[in-house]
């Protein structure tokens, strides 16, 4: 639920401008075949600047989930990979890896009709791959998961109703939607109701309560209150996606769930996003055991 002509904000160039040079981090694409989705599926890591140097460190590894409409290359393309190697090279973060599949239109959610288990190749096939692969540590301590609109609905999903794997959860404008809406593709800009072929046609509100970051949180409370747990989302955000991270924030408390949550002035766009990533970077990157 991102434009794509708000790529790279004026914000997030500010931020990475004028930044002297220190030892560059890499990136790199691959892919992972999966029997659940039928089809081979694309994912970026960015590797720290230590990675290639120093052959026996292990490395924590945050997830990053893209937004509806964008692919397992946003990251990069955005410029949030610039603002990872930033703040590494300012000593503002640890160094951890980072990794963004392609999540297509999925919410990484298991759809209904059984045709896309996102879900089961995301926690089944693609972290085991992930982390076979790359030097990580083990642990859900050393484990994080990110994102931005669909991708942060879908982080906070995952974090709650897997605890035992994730030890950190954050989310920016978090596509919670406390009622689907009618008009789905008015609200995207969609050519099609992206929704459909994930909560079914007409939508099964059921089905979308027992998988909302809501439901699972009061589902997993016990489980969920030694998880490190981020979100914020814009007052002025298009979606009203405002209203799912307020009632979030409400539920948790009264779950006696500790969590940070914040709600700033901004929109739904990549100045909002550009400002407020470095707050959840910097918060994995604690719960990680580092600055």
């Amino acid at each position: 639920m991102i434009p794509r002509l708000q790529r790279i904000a004026l914000a997030l160039a500010l931020f990475c401008a004028a930044i002297p040079a220190f030892a560059a981090t890499r990136a790199e694409c691959a892919s992972v075949k999966s029997k659940f989705l039928r089809q081979t599926v694309r994912y970026c890591v960015l590797l720290p600047a230590s990675y290639d140097t120093d052959k026996q460190r292990r490395y924590p590894i945050l997830y990053y989930l893209h937004g509806l409409f964008d692919n397992e290359q946003s990251a990069l393309q955005n410029g949030v990979w610039n603002m990872i190697e930033n703040l590494q090279q300012r000593g503002q973060v640890s160094e951890f890896i980072t990794v963004t599949p392609n999540g297509g239109a999925t919410f990484y959610v298991d759809a209904r009709d059984g045709r896309q288990p996102y879900e089961q190749f995301f926690i089944r096939e693609f972290l085991p791959a992930v982390e076979k692969k790359y030097r990580v540590q083990a642990g859900r301590g050393s484990r994080g998961i990110t994102g931005i609109s669909m991708g942060g609905y879908g982080a906070l999903r995952l974090a709650f109703k897997y605890p035992q794997l994730f030890g950190s959860a954050s989310g920016h404008s978090s596509a919670i939607f406390l009622k689907l809406p009618p008009n789905i593709r008015e609200l995207t800009g969609a050519r099609n109701d992206v929704l459909a072929p994930i909560y079914g046609s007409p939508y099964d509100e059921k089905f979308y309560d027992r998988n909302s970051p809501l439901a699972l949180a009061r589902a997993n409370a016990a489980r969920i209150r030694g998880m490190k747990i981020y979100f914020d989302c814009g007052t002025e955000d298009g979606y009203g996606f405002f209203a799912g991270t307020r009632a979030l924030d409400q539920e948790l408390t009264r779950l006696k769930v500790p969590h940070e949550a914040h709600l700033y002035p901004g929109a739904h766009d990549w100045t909002y996003f550009a400002e407020h990533l470095p707050a959840s970077l910097k918060f994995h990157s604690k719960a990680f055991g580092g600055r």
